[in-house]
């Protein structure tokens, strides 16, 4: 009999839907929560409550070799037109490597302050929640397909849209160092488009970048040299 048997046409679909339970079952979890404990994922922190009906969250973590403090110094400085994101700059700083030195300039931030996303002030973050030492918490609210920012505090959201928090969170380590924790909470719509991008696109394009920037940091603070005395 010519053709193929019913069952070998039906191999191509039972492979995929393996492979989509294998994701979203296994392998999701685990890049949503990298490097978290269980309490650290389970707390709430500042910010979490700027948006409250989240349709997506994530938890990841690190111990870097360094006091909050100085942790602290880099973090702050973050921002397209500033010092980078410390993360794959091909990707997101145009190019332009990210600081390699703390700048006295940009040691002030203020809640309220945009921080540039995109080059033209096209889109942003918003410094949101500031704890100096403690927490750093920064709100972005993106129009789709756009990519335009708006206020998510006094703007109406357009239609289509995401609005989200990326909050960092130090606490000091017995031995001298920092316990970073990052913290994703975020919400778009409408959900039947921006759900598959969310689970295909955003989530592990946020695993690279934010991994990425642990190590960075993790190296700038390893290489810094002591404060003066």
């Amino acid at each position: 009999m010519g053709g193929k048997r019913p069952g070998a046409r039906l191999l191509p679909l039972a492979a995929a839907l393996a492979a989509s339970t294998l994701h979203l079952l296994w392998l999701r979890p685990r890049l949503l929560t990298w490097g978290a404990t269980r309490e650290e994922v389970a707390r709430a922190y500042p910010g979490d409550e700027l948006v409250p009906d989240a349709t997506g969250s994530s938890t990841m973590a690190t111990t870097l070799p360094a006091p909050p403090e100085e942790v602290w110094s880099w973090l702050v400085q973050m921002g397209g037109d500033r010092g980078g994101w410390y993360s794959w700059d091909s990707l997101d700083h145009y190019g332009v490597p990210s600081a390699d030195r703390i700048v006295p300039e940009w040691q002030g931030p203020r809640v309220g302050q945009h921080l540039e996303a995109a080059k033209g002030g096209r889109a942003w973050f918003t410094v949101a929640v500031l704890e100096p030492g403690r927490t750093l918490v920064l709100r972005s609210g993106l129009g789709l397909p756009s990519g335009r920012s708006f206020d998510a505090d006094h703007e109406p959201p357009p239609r289509a849209h995401m609005d989200g928090v990326w909050g960092f969170h130090l606490r000091p380590t017995p031995d001298g160092g920092t316990r970073l924790v990052v913290r994703t909470r975020g919400r778009s719509r409408p959900r039947a488009l921006t759900l598959p991008f969310d689970v295909l696109v955003g989530e592990p394009a946020h695993f690279v970048m934010q991994t990425r920037q642990f190590h960075n940091l993790r190296t700038r603070l390893g290489a810094a040299p002591p404060e003066p005395s």
